[in-house]
């Protein structure tokens, strides 16, 4: 018998460093996954289909709605964006625990159905810091950062509904702030539960 993986919900406006936080979680920690959503979206330079998302065109996108294939979706900047509800339900019965990269309206969806999911809101330090970082990653035309640094103010605004906040300001700190969280959930003893009953009747 295993336990089985807890479910992670992170949320972040964008650029504000979600993405660059989880990947290296997931390179600090065993047994954890990120989720690679599906998404309508254009890939950008150095995205790999199946990797950093399922590229699909808006009708088979629309056909894994009718099918009910998503946990949970949601449109976004003109895009959707879904989460796959097999290979979510199929890893955290291994035991595996699973991260969903998702906006507040895909968390409070998530949050609906599965009790026990641990959210975490990753925030900027500030505009400015924000602002940089969105020129930087050399990604979107000025309209475009425009509309996510408007759009960022209404997004942090949902902070309250998540279980745990993080303020991107320094990499690391932040880095080491998001593994405490993940282990400390590994350390509760309902996480634990079969491996210390285990333990404790060979003792």
């Amino acid at each position: 018998m295993q336990q089985t993986g807890r479910l992670y919900i992170v949320s972040a406006p964008s650029g504000a460093g979600k993405t660059s936080l989880v990947t290296a979680l997931v390179k600090n920690l065993p047994k954890i996954k990120v989720s690679v959503s599906h998404t309508t979206r254009t890939k950008r330079p150095g995205e790999v289909d199946g990797v950093n998302y399922y590229f699909t065109s808006v009708a088979e996108f629309q056909q894994m709605i009718e099918m009910s294939k998503f946990l949970e979706f949601a449109e976004v900047y003109g895009n959707y964006y879904g989460t796959s509800q097999q290979w979510v339900e199929d890893t955290l019965a291994g035991g595996t625990d699973v991260i969903l990269e998702i906006d507040w309206q895909g968390g409070r969806q998530i949050r609906r159905l599965i009790k026990d999911t641990v959210s975490i809101f990753i925030m900027p330090p500030n505009k400015q810091v924000l602002h940089a970082r969105l020129i930087g990653r050399e990604q979107d035309s000025d309209a475009i950062i425009e509309q996510r640094l408007s759009q960022a103010h209404a997004e942090m605004m949902h902070y309250n509904e998540y279980e745990y906040a993080i303020i991107n300001d320094d990499f690391t700190t932040a880095l080491q702030a998001l593994v405490s969280i993940v282990n400390a959930q590994r350390l509760q003893t309902s996480a634990q539960d079969w491996l210390l009953a285990k333990l404790v009747n060979n003792f």
